[in-house]
Parts: C-alpha cells; structure tokens; sequence
C-alpha cells in the first residue's frame, strides 16, 4: 500500500483554525508548527475577551506552558502563528474587508473547532454558537478560492437514540434552518419553554446542536470538499506537547480533581462500562492525519467521509477501574489541602447517591457556609456545590449507559501513513501504558489546572493522613449518634446493649441512653 507524507501535504499551506485558544485549538497549533516545519500561517480566528484585545490574547497564549517546546527549540514558528479578529457568531466571522481578502487568497485547510461545551447551557446558546456558527463557517469556507478541506469537529455523543454509532451520517430529529429560523423570531425566554419539546432524545441542547451542526456540513458538502470528525470524550494528553496536558476541569479529569480535593464524594456511574475517552494529541494526530488523507483525494467521496476518534476499543478501561485507579494514586500522591478526606465512590443506585448527596455534599456546604457567615466571611460552597451538582447531572447521563463507536477509518489511519510518521502522529495506543497514563492526567490536572507545587507532595500526605483520622472519627460520632437515636425509641435494642454495658458505658451518645437508669 503506498503512504503519504502529512509533512509534504501541509507544505507551504496556510490553514485556518476557529477555536484556536481551546483546549484542542493551542494543542492542534502547537503540533502543526512543532512537527510540520514547512507549514504555511495558521489564522487564528480569535475575539477580545475580559477586557483583553487580541494582540493581548494572543501574547498570553504564547507564554503558555504548552508552548514551552516551540519556545525552547523553534522559536521563529511561533511568528507563523497569524490573529485575527473575529467571531463564529457573526457573518464573515465579522472580519474586516482585508483580512476576509487575505484568507479567501491563502487559507487551504479550515479545522473549524469553535463550540460552546458547557452542556447544561440553554439552547439558545448552543445553537447559535455550535449550530449558526458552523454554517458561518461553512459560509466564509466557500469563499476561500483554493481550499482542499473543511474539518468538522464534532462529537461521538451525538446520537443518543443509536445503541452502536457508526461513521456514517444519520438525520436529526428537526431540520437546522427550522431551528436558526426559529432563534430569529423567539427571544431566549420563548425558546427555553420550547426547548423540551426540540430535543426529543437528546439529553442536553449541547448533543442536539452538534447533530444540527453535522447536517449542515452534511447539506453542503456538495458545495465544498468536507469531513465529520467525532471524537470521544477528550482527555489529556498522553504525550505531546508535555504528559498530562490540560487546561480545562470538564470532563473525566475535573471529576478526579474534584474527588481528590473531597467535594465530589458520589456519582452515578456504572463501573462495569467501559470508558469512551481519546488522548487530545492522539485526535489531533487524526485530525492533521485526516486533513492530509481527505484533502489530497482526486476523486470526491459519494458521501461526506465521517471519523469516529476513539480509543476504548483499543485499551477497553472501565470506569471502575479509572476510578481504583485515581484513588490509589491519589493516596500515595494526594492533593494540597482538599475540603474532606477524599474518599468518594460511584453507584448505580439512584437512592443511594442521593443519600450520599445529602450527607456528604450538601449538609457539609451548608455548615462552611454557616461558619463562614458567622466569622463574616464570604460564603461560596453552597454555590459550589450546586455547581458540581449541575455538572454531575449532566455528565452522569453519558457514565450510566454503554456507547459503541466502531472506528474503521479512525484504525485505517496508521496504515496510511509512512513508518516515521506512523511514530510522529501516532493514533494507535494498544500498547500504551494505561495505569501511568491517568496518573499523568492527575499530575496534568495538579500543575496545569490547580496551579499546585508538586514538591509540597510530603505536607500534603502529612494533611492527608490527618482529614482520614478526622474522617474516621466523625463517622464514627455519626454512627453512634444515629444509634443512641434508635436505643432511646426502641426497648428491645436499648436491652441487647445494656448486655454490654461495662464497655457501652464509655461510648459517646449510646452509653448515656443505655445505662441511664432513671
């Protein structure tokens, strides 16, 4: 089977990205400008954002610890790196007139990134972000006088209503314009109280605007060279540009994070699943892969080529075991000063987390929160916790039920490639370690999200042991308590203790109802 060289393809091309300054935006620009030395300028489409112009956005990204390899070895490819100012919520992306001129003369290759992932938002939101922005896209890509490919990031939880997601399109539940027609004649009040009724079986209004989305890519792929690309659930890295990248608490590794700093103590979750994630340098390694096996295509596909990215099947890892995972090192190598001992678990059982919801999340906020107003102080963990409660809502639809997503062409792509770049932009990780690769993901999470000295490690095993003594203590307080409750109603067990008496004595709340003898 003859190869082709992603290096040779991407060449002097000068490419486009939207949603360059997300999580998977800095790692794709990183990668093309560390490992294709010849690239083209990658546009980046970017808004100003909490006060701070472009140009000021822009200089932070660089000095970003992702960047540190470029920076160290290849410091002039980071001036490929070309602004500008824009929005995926505007038409034209609201570009002036020289800079929408410029693009349509040099982009080739458009990786359209640009999403909201926050799945509890309205749909308002996300349709206009993830919906009417991907047709923008596709708007200002018809422009572009010499493109070769549009990549479409979308996401393998897309289809709900399907038990086995192939790479393959399926129809959405309304037609997209009706939807974009809709958000122009309904203020964002009125489409909330429709919302329900629109989403039919989707759980969020994020999965239904990404379906939305896949169909319009879909409707205008006739119109322009295009190509779905679903990946799981993205999670740090497992290599590149540093183990353990991250700069987002969504997804798996806020939940660990979250566990090990105790505020997250129960879940639903049924560990038996297996977890459907991909390292976010192995679905770059696809997307740049793709973009070369896609764009250099003679003779169009039939229909529009689709990608599952996704790694499950190649290291099947259930959620359980990430879980036992994350707990053991995390008991060796604890987080700084968590809230409580972190000792959560997953269940199945609805009742029982909620149990565990009342007790060990919401009455402990409750309590800081009442001490914190007695001291006078600003009160928060209430509203953290109803936070982490939105979160956990959301996310705990997609961890209680099982997800195929067979991945043909994401597997072809290794064979596509020559025996150097097979190495350079790897997609296979069967042989991958997969205990030290969520212990990078923790370690990500410490240093790169929680901004922790990973040297203090020693005062925080030190706090650590402290909080599980505490813990054991007020369990046991609790315990008793609730027993003392129970003798002092009911005679026969108050009898069966008193047969103990010389020890029972001595125990906090039962020894006084037990041996009273008044």
């Amino acid at each position: 089977m003859t190869t082709d060289s992603i290096r040779e393809f991407y060449k002097s091309k000068n490419v486009l990205v939207t949603g360059g300054t997300g999580f998977m935006g800095k790692v794709l620009i990183e990668k093309l400008l560390f490992s294709v030395p010849d690239i083209g300028n990658i546009y980046v489409l970017m808004r100003p954002k909490k006060g701070k112009s472009v140009n000021q956005r822009y200089e932070d990204m660089q000095r970003l610890p992702i960047f540190d390899r470029l920076r160290n070895t290849k410091p002039s490819s980071l001036k490929k790196i070309v602004p500008l100012t824009g929005d995926v919520l505007f038409d034209d992306f609201g570009l002036s007139e020289s800079d929408m001129q410029k693009i349509s003369e040099d982009v080739s290759i458009v990786f359209h990134f640009a999403a909201t992932l926050k799945l509890e938002a309205p749909l308002y939101e996300n349709v206009n972000m993830n919906t009417c922005g991907t047709q923008r896209a596709l708007n200002v890509a018809k422009k572009l006088k010499n493109l070769r490919l549009f990549i479409h990031l979308s996401t393998a939880f897309c289809y709900p209503d399907y038990a086995v997601l192939e790479e393959k399109m399926h129809a959405p539940p309304v037609k997209p314009s009706d939807i974009m027609h809709l958000l122009e004649w309904l203020d964002e009040k009125k489409v909330a109280i429709l919302t329900p009724s629109l989403l039919g079986p989707h759980p969020n209004c994020y999965t239904f605007s990404k379906r939305l989305a896949e169909n319009i890519v879909e409707n205008e792929y006739e119109n322009l060279p295009a190509v779905v690309v679903r990946p799981s659930i993205v999670c740090p890295s497992i290599k590149e540009p540093v183990p353990g990248w991250v700069d987002s608490l969504n997804g798996p590794v806020g939940l660990m994070l979250g566990a090990g700093k105790g505020v997250i103590r129960s879940m639903l979750c049924d560990g038996s699943l297996i977890a459907q994630v991909v390292p976010v340098d192995t679905c770059i390694n696809a997307l740049i892969a793709i973009g070369m096996i896609e764009g250099k295509r003679e003779d169009k596909a039939e229909l529009m080529p689709v990608y599952n990215v996704n790694i499950g099947h190649q290291k099947p890892t259930t959620w359980g075991e990430v879980l036992q995972i994350g707990k053991d090192y995390g008991r060796k190598y604890p987080l700084a000063w968590p809230l409580w001992y972190p000792n959560g678990d997953i269940t199945t059982n609805y009742v029982l987390h909620e149990f565990k919801r009342l007790f060990y999340h919401l009455l402990p906020a409750y309590c800081i929160d009442l001490l914190l107003f007695l001291l006078r102080q600003p009160r928060f963990m209430v509203r953290v916790q109803d936070r982490i409660s939105q979160g956990l809502q959301v996310l705990q639809y997609f961890t209680m039920r099982p997800w195929t997503f067979p991945c043909p062409n994401f597997d072809s792509i290794q064979s596509k490639l020559d025996k150097e770049e097979q190495v350079i932009f790897n997609t296979d990780l069967t042989t991958a370690d997969r205990d030290a690769y969520l212990q990078q993901c923790i370690e990500g999470g410490r240093i790169f999200c929680l901004k922790e000295d990973p040297s203090k490690i020693r005062i925080n095993r030190a706090y650590h042991n402290f909080l599980f003594v505490l813990d054991c203590l007020v369990k046991i307080l609790f315990w008793l308590l609730l027993l003392s409750f129970f003798a002092a109603y009911f005679t026969p067990l108050r009898d069966v203790l008193s047969y103990g008496e010389p020890v029972v004595k001595y125990l906090p709340f039962v020894g006084r109802v037990v041996c009273d003898k008044e």
